[in-house]
């Protein structure tokens, strides 16, 4: 575990207080400054950091596999596999323990809980009692009574009506605004860059927010060229992304399924910022992950669909691909399909491996590790 000098100094560090968060919901997590959690709360439209008290010890696992994640996780919360919504996946930078976000229910009978999973496969609940915290609210989220909906294809069977067009089927739920108040999140350089929608009309919106929390975020309206749809847009949010280019940028990508570059050197606070359309991965997806890794000297993006292949990315062919601005071929930057079936989530692991959250046929959960030279 971590030693106790070491969690004080943590906590004097970083503007943290022993006591227990008020969280309604859980959803996007990301790692930041020496294993502290940040959580996104979208019901409570509020970020905490938790000091979660993992191990501050580099572990060498570098792989964790667990089948059947699913059957575990409900006995242990005491409820069916349907009723067990996983929302996000991370893993702590040294221990390399995987933290899960899980609604565990729907509707207004949902309990919010977070998980670890060892690399042997144990499942514990993260105590959210008494822990070293602090939050920041997100003041311009959208509305508990907004009435906008946000669509989003799922994956699997366990949420969403069916939907036909043409004759593709799949699986549709439309979320209420403020449920994407934080879609995605990424600590780099003393920011958490956090993605999402706001209250405005132009709702897409990109967070910069300084860590230890001082209430002095930086925010920015995007737009977008949508290939599918054949115009810009300004409305739905991102939905996944990483940093790109020493993070100097971000490459993000959203519903139906545009994937977009965004100079972090041109986000002037309060402005509206167009984004680079370089690569369209087909209408009728969601993004559910984004993550890159290195081989043999290069860079390569993975990016795991609702509906799509897992599809791979020389980040080569992004930096030199031009921005797509016509409805129609071509489609942008290159990309491989990939034969990982059913991947949702994904994390990078131990900086050799990429944990990939995988659904089978049957519905099942599984979390498994692939090394990046197979990939």
């Amino acid at each position: 575990m971590v030693s106790k000098s070491g969690l004080a100094a943590s906590i004097g560090k970083y503007g943290l207080e022993v006591g227990t968060p008020g969280i309604k919901s859980v959803g996007p997590l990301a790692f930041g400054p020496e294993g502290i959690l940040f959580l996104a709360d979208n019901m409570g439209a509020t970020i905490f950091a938790i000091a979660v008290g993992d191990s501050d010890e580099a572990n060498e696992q570098h792989s964790i596999n667990v089948e059947n994640l699913d059957t575990p996780l409900a006995a242990y919360l005491g409820c069916s596999r349907d009723d067990i919504f996983i929302r996000d996946m991370t893993v702590h930078p040294s221990s390399q323990n995987v933290y899960l976000s899980v609604m565990r229910g729907s509707g207004d009978a949902a309990v919010p809980v977070l998980i670890k999973v060892g690399a042997d496969g144990t499942i514990s609940e993260v105590t959210l009692e008494d822990v070293p915290f602090s939050q920041t609210l997100i003041e311009d989220a959208p509305a508990e009574d907004d009435a906008r909906l946000e669509p989003r294809l799922v994956q699997g069977n366990r949420e969403g009506e069916v939907m036909t067009r043409g004759d593709v089927s799949f699986r549709l739920t439309r979320e209420t605004l403020r449920t994407v108040t934080v879609t995605d999140m990424e600590y780099v350089d003393g920011q958490l860059l956090v993605a999402g929608a706001s209250n405005e009309e132009f709702s897409s919106t990109f967070r910069r927010i300084p860590f230890p929390f001082n209430g002095n975020a930086q925010t920015n309206s995007l737009e977008i060229f949508h290939v599918s749809h054949g115009k810009y847009e300004t409305a739905s949010p991102i939905r996944t992304f990483v940093p790109y280019g020493d993070n100097t940028s971000i490459l993000a990508s959203y519903t139906c399924t545009p994937v977009v570059r965004f100079s972090l050197g041109d986000l002037e606070p309060g402005t509206q910022v167009k984004g680079k359309t370089v690569a369209e991965l087909g209408w009728g997806n969601t993004p559910l992950g984004m993550v890159s890794y290195v081989r043999d000297g290069e860079e390569y993006l993975l990016v795991s669909n609702a509906r799509h292949p897992l599809m791979k990315i020389a980040c080569k062919d992004i930096d030199r691909q031009g921005p797509l601005t016509q409805p129609t071929e071509p489609v942008g930057a290159p990309r491989q399909e990939l034969p990982h079936q059913g991947v949702g989530l994904m994390a990078k692991l131990n900086g050799s491996h990429v944990l990939m959250l995988q659904e089978d046929d049957a519905g099942n959960i599984h979390i498994r590790s692939y090394d990046t030279e197979t990939l």
